[in-house]
């Protein structure tokens, strides 16, 4: 017989296990959680980066119209690419370069720019990376809407169902930069070169892509190249940023006949199969590089506090 001081191991209630119910229950409010967080701090972000500034956000409509006036003054005029509605072109890839960039970048301090928050707040680490790229990409929608605009004023170029392939580009685009802001933040806490080597890398990225030349131009050196192979080609665009960019300039900026005062084809392609087969590619890149960028994002996040 059990005594007053003994516990009563049989009267004790068994831990109910949860039901997939209950276990669904907490995975929404955990995915609410994380969202509002996510959602606060771009909020934040915004009004800090705009903060006692008299026009506010709309700097952010601004530039895209400021760097449409310099690169077609510049590009177009004075040195004279030859390609027609030359700002168009530039800047509907352009934007989303800067999507890109813009969060790899500041992606190398979400984690070591948070330190204080990250040694005394228990929360989910990774929507420090994730804030950035959020902001990024509000600053994208309301820059590519001003785009749009210029583009329907000015008609220029009309925008029919090739519009439809920024949907799958921009998928791809925020997909691997999500991969690529994971593993900076989190290198970057341990490895503080990081930053610099992106900034590095950044730079040679951006001449590698097509944003201020003629996708074309890639197709010409390949084909005047005999020695080269013609798969050659598609290799170049299986690189994620390259064929979004591609595309986008195929979305937004011409059609099948885009060419430039020399006859040159100005786009990577014509038609629409080639992006959609190439972003096929660039997406399977594209999640590879989440998983991994997460991943590593995942296991290094327990020292983060003790690095910093």
């Amino acid at each position: 017989m059990a005594t007053a001081l003994e516990p009563d191991l049989a009267a004790a209630p068994a831990p109910r296990p949860a039901d997939d119910a209950e276990l669904e229950a907490r995975r929404r409010t955990q995915t609410r959680v994380r969202f509002e967080l996510l959602s606060g701090m771009v909020r934040k972000d915004f009004k800090l980066k705009y903060q006692g500034s008299v026009l506010g956000f709309i700097w952010s409509l601004i530039n895209p119209l400021f760097l449409f006036a310099v690169y077609g003054f510049v590009f177009g005029l004075v040195l004279g690419t030859g390609i027609p509605g030359f700002p168009i072109y530039v800047m509907s890839g352009l934007l989303t370069w800067n999507l890109f960039a813009g969060s790899l970048a500041g992606s190398t301090m979400a984690v070591v720019g948070n330190a204080g928050l990250v040694k005394k707040v228990r929360f989910p680490l990774q929507v420090l990376p994730l804030s950035v790229v959020g902001f990024a990409i509000v600053q994208y929608v309301l820059q590519m809407a001003v785009l749009l605009v210029v583009v329907v004023s000015v008609r220029a170029h009309d925008l029919g169902l090739n519009t439809l392939l920024a949907v799958p580009a921009l998928t791809v685009a925020i997909v691997f930069t999500c991969g690529c802001c994971f593993a900076a933040s989190a290198l970057n806490v341990r490895y503080r070169d990081t930053g610099h080597l992106v900034e590095l890398l950044l730079i040679a990225w951006f001449w590698l892509t097509p944003c201020i030349y003629g996708a074309g131009l890639i197709a010409k050196l390949v084909g005047d190249h005999h020695t080269v192979p013609q798969w050659l080609y598609r290799v170049y665009f299986s690189d994620p940023l390259a064929i979004v960019v591609a595309t986008m300039q195929r979305a937004i900026y011409g059609d099948d006949l885009a060419r430039n005062g020399g006859g040159q084809r100005v786009l990577a392609a014509a038609g629409y199969s080639f992006y959609l087969e190439q972003l096929a590619v660039a997406g399977v890149i594209a999640v590879t590089t989440f998983w991994l960028g997460r991943r590593l994002f995942r296991r290094m996040q327990a020292d983060f506090a003790e690095e910093l």
